[in-house]
């Protein structure tokens, strides 16, 4: 984890500037809502040329749906210990990912998902998004129980995890005060009881 903290200047920078855009991108949503806000109004604001800003984001709603955090919890989840179940290893390594953004990483993503779940494009959008993450669990656990990635209960545990996720993204709007992270690990676990 300490390389991918660590990283690259280039890299260091890149990141830089996409939470730059990202943060500027949330400040004009919740001034002027996602509808009202251009591309060209987020460069601006980003000081940035709209050309600099598609070579970060390819689209609008991309700034909101895309982060850097899935390679972090890829890394976190395939470090995990072979003992663990898929859904302890999920859990492992959300807790162990979210310990490396830093706090303002995690009132930015909170930000993020209160305007996913309010406009009604990005939560289209997000859904076509889930898929391609739902894809992406289903071969981690796949590559951790040594299986097929297209086995019916390996795409069904992937398609329960985007599901609990979904659940605590609704949740956390309602209840803006929950730590995220603790609403991740809730949800996982009920879901690894069973709901009993």
């Amino acid at each position: 984890m300490t390389e991918h903290k660590k990283g690259s200047l280039r890299d260091r920078k890149k990141a830089k500037t996409r939470a730059v855009i990202q943060y500027h991108a949330l400040a004009l949503f919740e001034q002027q809502g996602y509808a009202n806000t251009t591309v060209e109004q987020i460069a601006e604001a980003s000081e940035i040329s709209p050309s600099t800003f598609f070579r970060y984001f390819p689209t609008k709603e991309s700034v909101v749906l895309d982060d850097d955090y899935d390679p972090i919890l890829i890394k976190a989840f395939q470090a995990q210990s072979k003992e663990l179940t898929p859904i302890q290893a999920f859990r492992g390594a959300v807790n162990e990912g979210m310990s490396y953004i830093p706090e303002e990483g995690k009132e930015a993503l909170q930000e993020r998902m209160k305007l996913i779940m309010s406009v009604p494009e990005l939560r289209a959008a997000t859904l076509i998004h889930a898929s391609g993450t739902a894809k992406l669990i289903a071969k981690l656990i796949s590559e951790r129980l040594g299986c097929d990635e297209n086995d019916l209960a390996v795409t069904t545990l992937a398609g329960s995890i985007i599901g609990a996720l979904f659940s605590v993204a609704y949740y956390c709007i309602q209840h803006p005060n929950v730590n995220v992270v603790d609403a991740i690990d809730q949800a996982l676990a009920q879901l690894e009881s069973g709901f009993k």
